[in-house]
Order: C-alpha cells, then structure tokens, then sequence
C-alpha cells in the first residue's frame, strides 16, 4: 500500500478498494478499443473501517480484511483519487457482492 493510501482509513463499515487494472489486449494480442472494454468489476482491498455499529454500542466485525479480492457491483461508491495518482474507490460493506478465492 503506498503512502497516500495509508492515510486514507475508512470509517465504521466502509471499505477502501483499487480496482483491478482494465484489460486492453487480449491474449492473442488483439487491442481492445476503451469503449468497448468490460467494466473493471473485480479489487483488491486496501483498507477496511472498525465495521458496522450494532444497537448496544459495539462495532460487528468486517466480512473481509486487507488484501481480500472481491468481486463488485457495476454501479457505485465514491471514486477517490490521493496525491500518488492512484484511483480508489470506497463501498460500503454491504455494498461488495462476493470474496474471489
């Protein structure tokens, strides 16, 4: 995790996520032009919050922790870019569909 990232820690049950880098050639070789490349829908976990707070004041604990791949939805969260040029994004927990094993 680079440096600007360490200082971005998400809260309560949201997740910090880099997305997967978008595939423009395929294995033959063969570019595939930007417009008609897939989604990126799969990360890598970055950062994770404390976790969701329950009714009695203490938190539940994150489904998935820091270097979890996972597979997400095509629409939402919030893209963040830090000072290193990165691209992040952040979901809530509830948010992210599956872990990829």
């Amino acid at each position: 995790m680079s440096g600007a990232a360490k200082r971005l820690i998400p809260l309560f049950d949201r997740i910090l996520i880099r997305k997967n880098e978008l595939v423009t050639k395929t294995k033959g070789g063969i570019v595939i032009p930007e417009k008609a490349a897939e989604k990126v829908l799969q990360g890598t976990v970055v950062a994770v919050g404390q976790g969701t707070r329950l009714q009695n004041g203490s938190f539940a604990a994150p489904q998935v922790k820091e270097g979890d791949k996972v597979l997400l939805p095509e629409y939402g969260g919030t893209k963040v870019n830090v000072e290193d040029n990165v691209e992040y994004h952040i979901f809530r927990e509830s948010d992210i569909l599956a872990k990829v094993e």
